[in-house]
């Protein structure tokens, strides 16, 4: 029977990623992964030669899935979305307002957990994903202020950065139970109000 290689190394990826949502990263030892996984530790270490690469490797898989979560949410803003609309799909994707992204959320949070301990790892993976989105945000902003919908005075980067800080500190508060996805929803919209306005 032939082996499906990328099937393999998404079975283990996809094990480790359940163990980071559940129990944390520092749990994930390569046997811990390979039970998850229902696999030797063997076949773990013959498709990921060190934990670093699988972290890694798993890490982009979750990227992955925060980009089609994403992507779906771009497709339900209308044909063509609106700055506005691209924004606010973007943002309100990332919230943990379900079981997919309360999932997400915590696995993210699992990475920021271990690379916070392990500064080379922060420097050579920790920011481009992130980045992207900023970039992404203040592009946006920058076409609602061609078109009259932000005030031209506002710094299209620092206010990116700002929305998506703030989004983040709501998903951390949504996870802790400060407040529910529905909350964290609504402060969203009302701080976009107040970015957005008719053109």
């Amino acid at each position: 029977m032939r082996v499906d290689h990328e099937d393999r190394r998404r079975q283990i990826a996809e094990a480790l990623l359940r163990i980071a949502d559940t129990q944390g990263l520092q749990s994930a030892s390569m046997r811990a992964v390979a039970a998850e996984a229902g696999v030797s530790l063997r076949l773990v270490q013959y498709y990921f030669e060190t934990k670093e690469g699988l972290l890694l490797d798993a890490l982009e898989r979750l990227g992955a899935q925060l980009q089609a979560r994403m992507a779906r949410w771009i497709t339900e803003a209308g044909s063509p979305p609106t700055p506005r609309a691209l924004v606010t799909a973007v943002l309100s994707s990332i919230l943990p307002t379900d079981p997919e992204s309360r999932r997400i959320t915590r696995t993210y949070a699992a990475y920021y957990t271990l690379v916070l301990s392990d500064p080379a790892l922060v420097e050579k993976h920790g920011t481009p994903q992130p980045d992207l989105l900023e970039g992404f945000l203040a592009k946006q902003i920058r076409a609602a202020q061609r078109s009259g919908e932000v005030d031209p005075g506002k710094d299209p980067e620092m206010t990116a950065a700002g929305l998506l800080a703030m989004v983040n500190g709501l998903g951390s508060s949504v996870l802790g139970r400060q407040r529910t996805g529905d909350a964290a929803l609504a402060i969203l919209t009302h701080h976009l109000d107040e970015l957005f306005r008719t053109a």
